[in-house]
């Protein structure tokens, strides 16, 4: 079937895999009726990409979200999908299938749309879907450049929708717990440097032949799949102040220009605020994901800030007031482990807050929360000041 073809599919979810939706029956009985305050908030989800299935599984997850579409480049490839995230045609339970973007944008009964397409994509397709009044939850990273961005949120803007990047440990409760230690001052101090990685080994098949390495699907290669994560997690410390300057270093690229590895430097100069931060990032290295925040008081720590080692729990290492002791032959204390539970994983959490702006504006009339595309923005800027960073031989950059 060809993926142009105005034709789709009727499926159904595995009950083991997919929790209840309660609003299939009337969804099956009247696929024009209007939502009520009561009904589930509806995604569609457009391109098959491998973190898709992750993400189907938190619209599962979380209260108040039903995956009601999917729609990818044919319809086949629609039904591998569905079928990979534990879909059945035997179940009374219905998901949509559509084999093209455009079908999941027309569907009047889809609120908000997942976009996890490569980047160089994400201009077309999000201004399309807030076009057409969807709500745009938008994968990392946002866009190649700003300019691209600013297209996207300016067509969210006016046309009355809700924004989100996909960048899913901002949600975490340890997020939220990391946060209210490192801005209580008579505990912490002042934030004096930061250090963050993100790295993974891959393997040649990845190097040759991987989205995230193709000059024309995901350009920024490292710089967008892993650094969007150092940098948004250097603002967040900083409650989101831009740095002064930043400057790359020991940049690795591949024959078409496409970054593979690299290190940069940003320094903030404001008054008597200043902080130092590096970040690493790489396709080369082990797997990391490290984020130190040293204060004047105190040090937290984690080695898995973006994804937990676990789902259901999380912890960083807190460590106030460390001395040597007499002769310099051992430490005054240990750090603390903080440990946090997590009722739901980081993505459902995700889900469930960006559904719960969207429900806003849909039942309450209120405007789109401009939080999140604020954090997107900035984040994009200085990954901009990065790249030309890179692009200038790695000179400095003032921001």
């Amino acid at each position: 079937m060809a993926a142009n073809e105005s034709t789709h599919h009727f499926i159904t979810l595995l009950p083991n895999t997919i929790h209840s939706l309660t609003h299939s029956i009337a969804l099956m009985a009247d696929h024009q009726a209007p939502l009520s305050s009561n009904n589930p908030i509806r995604f569609g989800i457009i391109g098959c990409a491998d973190i898709a299935r992750k993400l189907a599984r938190a619209m599962s997850l979380a209260p108040g979200v039903t995956l009601y579409a999917i729609g990818s480049r044919s319809i086949d490839k629609a039904e591998k999908f569905a079928s990979l995230i534990g879909v059945s045609g035997t179940d009374h339970e219905i998901i949509k299938l559509y084999g093209s973007y455009d079908q999941v944008l027309e569907d009047p009964c889809v609120d908000a749309v997942y976009l996890p397409l490569p980047t160089s994509l994400h201009t077309q397709w999000a201004v399309k879907a807030a076009n057409k009044k969807k709500h745009v939850l938008l994968e990392k990273p946002a866009a190649l450049n700003v300019a691209e961005l600013d297209q996207i949120l300016e067509a969210c803007r006016s046309n009355g929708v809700q924004f989100m990047d996909g960048t899913m440990w901002l949600h975490h409760p340890r997020t939220i717990k990391m946060k209210n230690l490192i801005s209580h001052f008579k505990t912490f101090g002042q934030i004096n440097f930061i250090y963050s990685t993100s790295t993974m080994s891959v393997n040649p098949d990845f190097l040759e032949s991987n989205i995230r390495v193709k000059p024309d699907l995901d350009g920024l290669g490292a710089l967008g799949d892993l650094g969007w994560y150092c940098i948004g997690a250097l603002l967040w410390a900083k409650d989101y102040q831009l740095p002064t300057t930043v400057q790359a270093q020991d940049v690795t690229t591949n024959c078409t220009g496409v970054i593979l590895s690299f290190t940069a430097a940003f320094h903030w100069d404001i008054s008597s605020n200043n902080t130092a931060a590096t970040i690493h990032c790489s396709f080369f290295s082990n797997t990391s994901m490290d984020l130190t925040i040293s204060g004047s008081n105190a040090t937290i720590h984690t080695n898995d800030f973006i994804i937990p080692y676990q789902e259901d729990s999380a912890s960083f290492e807190l460590s106030c007031g460390a001395m040597f002791v007499d002769l310099h032959i051992g430490w005054n204390a240990v750090p603390e482990e903080v440990s946090v539970d997590c009722e739901l994983p980081q993505e459902a959490l995700m889900v469930e807050e960006f559904s719960r702006l969207v429900r806003g504006v849909v039942y309450d009339g209120v405007q789109p929360n401009c939080k999140w595309p604020e954090i997107s923005r900035k984040t994009q800027l200085v990954l901009d000041g990065v790249k030309r960073s890179i692009d200038s031989g790695c000179k400095l950059v003032q921001l």
